[in-house]
């Protein structure tokens, strides 16, 4: 099956191929079902690629065709597939598969039906051949191609200024990321004379390490910008704009996984380049705490779950930066279940109460919508990392792995923080669903979701409770084991009563981040307004995001507004003016001149022998010359 890896993206580029030349017209609302299909039948090939490679085809390259070949430069149209590649083939066709099928009903009555289920498979496609690239200039085209989609889906309902400029400002933010992986990948060919993976890493040590830090510095760069790390974290929240699907596909299985997946990959040249592996740890941790405590003040159900991936994306970066990139990748699949989940039952949620996504309207919706409410019950313990549910496997692992590998800071930071997440779940579950109804209006209208939304929201409920279970025992698992020679990570003994002790402190302080929220929000002790009220400027700060947005228009967007208009002033006056006025030079030589146009044969007959009598005054007066001489 490894032989077949290249159908995997093929199947989707299909679907794009047929609903982009057939959907508009002919096919319409079967769109939503062929993409569905399609993405199945990459589900199910990636299934059996995952089985071959735990056979124990730990690394195949299987190649296409030769895409450049200059000199000794080579670059293929390869696949690699190896313990990392089939982990991450499982995730991303497996979800986005489910969020297909959940889209064909939320969709359903959107005049943009069939464009939505053309970008959407388009989006796999990229995502695909980013993972399954043996060679950074292809991952670079899988890396573009998921940007492109992404602008395309955010800003889907484009008619509304608000998905518009969402879909801009992710683009915009992107391509600064994206700078620095292009300055990555020259100056790795540059070193190396070589993209290929294995070829790198094969020759690190002919780089000094202030190269190596060069390289991956700018390829963090990129990762910053594609999986919304500070600084260029604050597009995936407006992100939000765009159809719920589509945010589940970018959160959980796509797009913010990438920058996730590229310093992984990476990890040969990151281990050997110094501090970067440091620097990549503390701005996981710094995201990941910012993004917590501005999720504790947001009352948009989706914007909430936005900010919680972001703080949860820090935690795998947290986990790349301490050394544990097998933790980071463990906790890249469990979130991918438990948050397409989130996603997924907010939508639901939204889909129920017409589009309304402020939880201050919402409440008592429990009893509307079982289905939804469970299942999103699980994915919220998940996310607070409550045993057995699967976050608590990943995410207690990276914080462990931070302690144990002499980084108590962030270890405190990573433990704090998930006791925010557990109040911010907490909070958004009981405001949406419990309590009584702070809208009746919308509690009267509101039910449960067709059978098409429901039936992927308990399959991923099954992954956020299972999935964990492929760490046990903690750094002994199967997961371990299995990414362990992709990842080039030597199994240790584990020490299990410092992990126990350790595990026991982030539960406790999630236990407690829970009981905080529910006396808060059930029992009013202490009220949340009073509490709002009494933080102040702080709360302010928070619900504003700590003025982020603000300072980038102020800071660097007014000033590149400032700056092509400059640009336009001088093109406008002085590069079209010049060759303006220059030819309103002509112009006024023209009109003057065209005034000897009379058309009259008598002025033109005495214009030529005035012409001759001037000539010959011309030459009579040099001749006279001539003799006087």
């Amino acid at each position: 099956m490894i032989a077949l890896a290249w159908l995997i993206p093929l199947f989707p580029l299909a679907a794009f191929l047929i609903n982009l030349c057939f959907g508009k017209r002919w096919l319409k609302h079967a769109t939503g079902p062929i993409a569905s299909a399609a993405i199945g039948l990459s589900a199910l090939l990636s299934i059996a690629v995952f089985a071959e490679v735990l056979g124990g085809k730990t690394r195949t390259v299987v190649q296409l065709y030769e895409w450049i070949g200059v000199g000794d430069f080579r670059v293929d149209v390869a696949a690699l597939v190896d313990p990392l590649s089939s982990v991450m083939l499982l995730v991303v066709t497996v979800v986005s598969f489910l969020v297909h099928v959940y889209s064909i009903g939320y969709m359903e009555h959107d005049d943009g039906f069939w464009r939505f289920f053309t970008w959407l498979p388009l989006f796999v496609f990229a995502m695909l051949i980013l993972v399954l690239a043996d060679n950074y200039l292809l991952m670079f085209v899988g890396w573009e191609g998921v940007g492109l989609c992404s602008y395309l889906l955010i800003g889907f309902w484009f008619e509304r200024p608000e998905p518009a400029g969402a879909a801009k400002k992710a683009f915009v933010m992107n391509r600064i990321g994206d700078w620095g992986y292009t300055i990555g990948m020259i100056t790795t060919f540059l070193v190396f004379g070589t993209l290929n993976y294995v070829e790198i890493f094969d020759r690190v040590g002919i780089a000094s390490q202030g190269v190596l830090l060069l390289i991956c510095l700018t390829f963090f760069l990129g990762a910053t910008g594609k999986s919304a790390q500070l600084p260029l974290s604050s597009w995936l929240p407006d992100a939000m704009e765009g159809p719920t699907p589509v945010s589940a596909l970018i959160h959980a299985a796509t797009m913010v996984t990438a920058g996730v997946y590229l310093v992984a990959r990476s990890t040969p040249l990151f281990a050997a380049a110094g501090p970067a592996l440091q620097i990549v740890g503390v701005v996981g941790a710094l995201t990941a705490i910012f993004a917590a405590t501005i999720a504790l003040a947001q009352f948009d159900i989706k914007r909430v779950m936005a900010y919680s991936t972001v703080s949860q994306l820090g935690y795998m970066f947290l986990a790349l930066g301490v050394g544990a990139p097998i933790a980071a990748i463990f906790h890249l699949a469990t979130h991918a279940f438990f948050k397409a989940l989130l996603f997924l039952g907010s939508g639901s949620v939204i889909h129920s109460v017409g589009g309304e996504q402020d939880m201050r309207r919402m409440g008592g919706l429990r009893s509307k919508m079982p289905v939804t409410y469970w299942t999103m019950l699980i994915a919220g313990g998940a996310l607070a990392a409550l045993p057995p549910l699967a976050g608590f496997w990943s995410k207690d692992e990276i914080v462990c792995s931070a302690f144990q590998n002499g980084y108590p800071l962030l270890w405190a930071v990573g433990v704090f923080t998930g006791a925010l997440t557990a109040f911010y779940v907490t909070r958004a579950l009981w405001l949406t669903f419990h309590g009584e109804p702070r809208d009746h209006h919308l509690h009267e209208h509101a039910h449960e979701s067709p059978r098409v939304m429901t039936l992927p929201l308990m399959l991923l409920a099954v992954g956020a409770v299972t999935a964990g279970f492929a760490g046990f025992p903690p750094d002994a698992g199967f997961i371990h084991r299995f990414l362990a020679p992709a990842l080039e990570v030597s199994e240790h003994e584990p020490q299990y009563l410092t992990i126990v002790l350790l595990a026991l402190a982030s539960v406790v302080a999630g236990l407690v981040g829970i009981g905080v929220g529910l006396s808060m929000y059930a029992r009013h002790r202490p009220d949340p307004t009073a509490v709002s009220r009494a933080a102040g400027g702080l709360y302010t700060l928070l619900v504003n995001r700590y003025y982020v947005d603000e300072l980038y228009d102020r800071r660097f967007v007014d000033l590149a507004k400032r700056a092509a208009g400059a640009s336009w002033a001088f093109d406008m006056h002085i590069i079209d003016g010049l060759v303006n006025r220059l030819g309103w030079l002509f112009t006024l030589a023209a009109s003057g001149l065209r005034r000897a146009q009379t058309g009259i044969v008598g002025n033109y007959a005495l214009s030529i022998v005035a012409g001759l009598l001037a000539i010959m005054v011309v030459y009579g007066g040099y001749a006279v010359g001539v003799l006087r001489r």
